[in-house]
Parts: C-alpha cells; sequence; structure tokens
C-alpha cells in the first residue's frame, strides 16, 4: 500500500468523521460555491457543481445550505469570493507536496502554509517545482460494505474507468480526469453508491518516511487538511504498515 494510499484512506476516515461534527461542510460549501460561479447554478449542464452536490449529499449537509451556497456562487446571495490556489513545496525527507486552497484572502493562506511546512520541517517550494511528479486523475471512493470486489470491476469497467484499488474501508476507481463526471454518472445510473468523487494527483513514485520523518509527515498532513483554506493534499510518501501502527 503506498503512502498516497495509506493518507487517504486516513483522510477518508477522517472527513467521515469530520462530517458528524460539521467541520468538513465548510470546504463542502467553497467547492459548491465555486462551481457555480464558474459554470452556473443548474447540475444539469455543470458537471463539477452536479460531484460537489453528490459529494455533500453523501456528508449528510442539509439542502438548504447547498442551495444556499449555489445561491452565493451565482450572486443570488450576498457571499465571500473565493479563489482557488495551489502551492507546491517539499516536506520532511525531500516529500513533494502539492496543496490545493479555496481562500478569500490570499495573502493569509499562503503565510499559514508557509508556516505550517516549515514547523514540521518542510518548506514552500516555487510553482512547478513539483507538479510535474504526479499524474492527474479523477477518483471515486465506494464503500465495501454493500459491493463486492469482482463485481464492482465488471462495473466499474463497464463505467469506462481505468483501474480499481482497494483500501481498508472502501473501493476507489481511477478515471482519466476529463472523465471523471461520466464515469460518475454511469455508476449511478447502475445503482452504486458513490461516497466522494474528486480529481486527484497520483504520485508518480514515493519515498520511503521512517522514524522522526515519517512521524512529522503524518503530523504536518493533518495540520495541512485541518487548515479550513486547504481543499486537498497530496505527497508523494511511503511508510510502512508497521511503522504507521506506532505512530
Amino acid at each position: 500500500m503506498s503512502g498516497h494510499s495509506k493518507w487517504a484512506n486516513i483522510k477518508f476516515r477522517k472527513e467521515r468523521q469530520d462530517a458528524k461534527k460539521g467541520k468538513i461542510f465548510t470546504k463542502l460549501i467553497k467547492e459548491i460555491t465555486i462551481a457555480a460561479r464558474a459554470g452556473g447554478g443548474d447540475e444539469d449542464t455543470n458537471p463539477r457543481l452536479r460531484t460537489a452536490i453528490q459529494n455533500a449529499k453523501a456528508a449528510n449537509m442539509p439542502t438548504k445550505n447547498i442551495e444556499n451556497a449555489i445561491m452565493k456562487g451565482t450572486g443570488e446571495l450576498p457571499g465571500v469570493v473565493y479563489e482557488e490556489v495551489a502551492y507546491e513545496g517539499y516536506g520532511p525527507g525531500g516529500v513533494a507536496i502539492y496543496i490545493e486552497c479555496t481562500t478569500d484572502n490570499k495573502n493569509r493562506t499562503v503565510s499559514e502554509v508557509r508556516h505550517l511546512l516549515s514547523r514540521y520541517g518542510g518548506n514552500l517550494g516555487e510553482s512547478g517545482c513539483v507538479a510535474w511528479m504526479f499524474d492527474k486523475k479523477g477518483s471515486i471512493q465506494i464503500s465495501k460494505q454493500n459491493y463486492e470486489e469482482e463485481e464492482l470491476i465488471l462495473l466499474a469497467i463497464d463505467a469506462g474507468a481505468e483501474d480499481l484499488k482497494v483500501e481498508d474501508d472502501y473501493f476507489e476507481v481511477y478515471t482519466n480526469y476529463e472523465d471523471l463526471d461520466t464515469v460518475n454518472s454511469r455508476l449511478n445510473e447502475k445503482g452504486i453508491h458513490v461516497e466522494n468523487a474528486q480529481i486527484t494527483f497520483i504520485p508518480q513514485s514515493t519515498i520511503q518516511l521512517e522514524g522522526k520523518s515519517a512521524e512529522q509527515m503524518l503530523k504536518l498532513m493533518e495540520a495541512l487538511d485541518d487548515n479550513d483554506d486547504v481543499q486537498n493534499v497530496y505527497a508523494n510518501f511511503d511508510i510502512d504498515e508497521e511503522i504507521m501502527e506506532n505512530i
């Protein structure tokens, strides 16, 4: 299991817990607002908005919250104007980190990201310094509770997916990033309940971490993920299961 997949698994479980507390709603609302501003408030003609709404519903966000976020994005309701920005840098052990943010104040966000990277043994880099180390893909997460692996593999392939990986609690279906909405819609049409669908960045290779570097890297990932301006974090590290259990 790669470090990326392990972190995805940790993050997925954490998001499910945060959703119960309402903490993840802020990030979902930002994505809905930006999607509506960029492509309009009709989910039938706005694939990004359709996916954002699906993810919000999977996290049990109230319909009223979703509707308000859409109207703020289309300008029907007053609201904060968010911008999307990506930061690139390095973590402990030279790990490449790609950070996607949604913010109403870029100066605040870059300052906070730089501080967190420095605090845990990393540093902020120039734009483009690590992006080339990742492949852009579509990612669809499906709970393992309701489906058998062989059954889902066949359905995913038929829907146009490229690959399927098995994690502890869920299946992760990978697509060409341009095909994410199409594959997601086809799986929904087949009655598959999707927990989360999004564009993701898969590392082309990983760096093995252990000891203090491993501990610092996990703390850094958690700290970034807890920041309200940070939407997604991707990193090319690998940590053995035995080491993970002792951290």
